[in-house]
């Protein structure tokens, strides 16, 4: 499966800790765009899409949630509940957002700029794109 999590170096001290983001070195990509999920609402899934060319890093920065992950074989699930772990997910993977801690944020670093005709967002669709 084309997703992998990254443990992300925790720099701190009695003051607090720090951690440094950065494309090329800690992140396997130059990062284009930079967005953040939050306020999700209780019991509602998110995300239900792939995407053909698009690289990404979530991380939960506080709270957590659940991720389904699946490459049209097989499905697996993930839970980011650490802000020193990032979860990379490649191209062709569908992904689903669930089970939203109070207070959960989401950071995500991607490889590109949005665009959205590198969206997959019909199951169908997407199942069919993987096969061929």
């Amino acid at each position: 499966m084309n997703y992998q999590l990254i443990n992300l170096k925790v720099f701190g001290d009695t003051r607090g800790s720090l951690i440094s983001i950065e494309g090329r070195n800690n992140i396997p990509f130059d990062i284009k765009r930079v967005y953040y999920i939050y306020d999700t609402t209780p019991g509602i899934a998110r995300g239900k899409h792939a995407h053909t060319d698009l690289e990404q890093i979530i991380v939960c920065v506080n709270g957590s949630c659940k991720f389904l992950l699946d490459d049209g074989i097989r499905k697996e699930i993930v839970e980011l509940s650490r802000p020193d772990l990032g979860l990379y997910i490649g191209k062709n993977m569908w992904r689903e957002m669930f089970d939203f801690s109070h207070g959960c944020v989401l950071m995500v670093l991607a490889n590109k700029h949005y665009d959205e005709n590198e969206y997959i967002r019909d199951y169908d669709k997407f199942l069919k794109e993987i096969i061929t």
